[in-house]
């Protein structure tokens, strides 16, 4: 079990339709990244593809089933250089396209995570909602558990991976400009209310007359910010992130006096409205 780990986040800005462009930047990236000894590497949501899409037939210009070429070079490449990426594309599945996850180390492909909640925004128009349960992964640099943009409106996402025993949730996002308060105030809320560590990792540049806010950050379980960018460079930022602060859920200020656990101190009988599938205007 792994107490630290050193986190890279790459904020790039990927080219709608030229996913041998976007993946060649990539891999150049993950060995800048592995040559300041990041172990874990995480990439923006849809980083291979782009997000801009404008029908469904266009965006399976791009996209690839899970065991495809891009991510099976991904693979290649962790093994390589013994290291762990979290990479956003377009998943094929059939005839079904999903906004994923691929997540792979040295041994190959881990896992994936199919977006479970979609905007009416760009290519999640088009897409099919994730099918698949959250899932946290037991990894040599940690447990993970992954969620993409839009799933961090909804807090039962992280909280979920919390329960399952997630250390650091990696969220991959294509902010807009405009939404600058997410990771201004939605990442660290995340982090403290499950005592988890947090790595947001968006995308920058314009793409299709949507530009794209940058201001990727990492922080710790506590909320504080370990690394943060700009708004429109691309780079890398760097963290050393502590597995084992997150894994102790309970804060003492005074023992016997001031103690919190945001696990124990749940009330979760007092909660089943979250899950009544019905609309509020529905309930009673």
């Amino acid at each position: 079990m792994v107490d630290q780990i050193k986190v890279a986040g790459v904020q790039m800005n990927p080219k709608i339709l030229k996913k041998e462009e976007n993946l060649e930047q990539a891999i150049e990236m993950i060995r800048n990244a592995v040559e300041n000894e990041a172990k874990l590497i995480i990439f923006p949501e849809c980083a291979l593809t782009g997000y801009c899409y404008s029908s469904i037939e266009e965006a399976s210009i791009s996209a690839e089933p899970i065991n495809g070429a891009s991510i099976q070079r991904i693979g290649v490449l962790c093994k390589e250089l013994n290291v762990y990426v979290v990479m956003g594309f377009l998943e094929t599945d059939g005839n079904t396209i999903f906004n994923s996850l691929a997540f792979t180390g040295p041994d190959g492909l881990i896992g994936r995570y199919r977006k479970i909640h979609l905007p009416f925004l760009g290519v999640d128009r088009f897409l099919s909602p994730g099918n698949e349960p959250f899932k946290v992964y037991d990894t040599e640099v940690g447990k993970i558990g992954m969620n993409i943009c839009y799933d961090s409106s909804f807090p039962e996402s992280s909280r979920v991976l919390a329960l399952k025993g997630a250390e650091l949730i990696v969220l991959s996002t294509n902010w807009p400009k405009g939404v600058e308060y997410y990771p201004k105030y939605v990442v660290h809320t995340r982090a403290i209310e499950n005592r988890v560590n947090y790595a947001a990792i968006n995308r920058t540049g314009v793409e299709r007359g949507v530009r794209f806010c940058g201001l990727s950050k990492i922080v710790d379980s506590t909320g504080i910010t370990l690394a943060e960018t700009g708004k429109s460079k691309e780079e890398i930022i760097y963290a050393w992130v502590d597995l084992a602060k997150a894994r102790n859920k309970k804060s003492i200020k005074i023992p016997g006096e001031w103690e919190t656990d945001r696990i124990m101190d749940r009330r979760p009988e007092f909660y089943t409205k979250i899950s009544d599938p019905k609309k509020p205007s529905e309930s009673h």
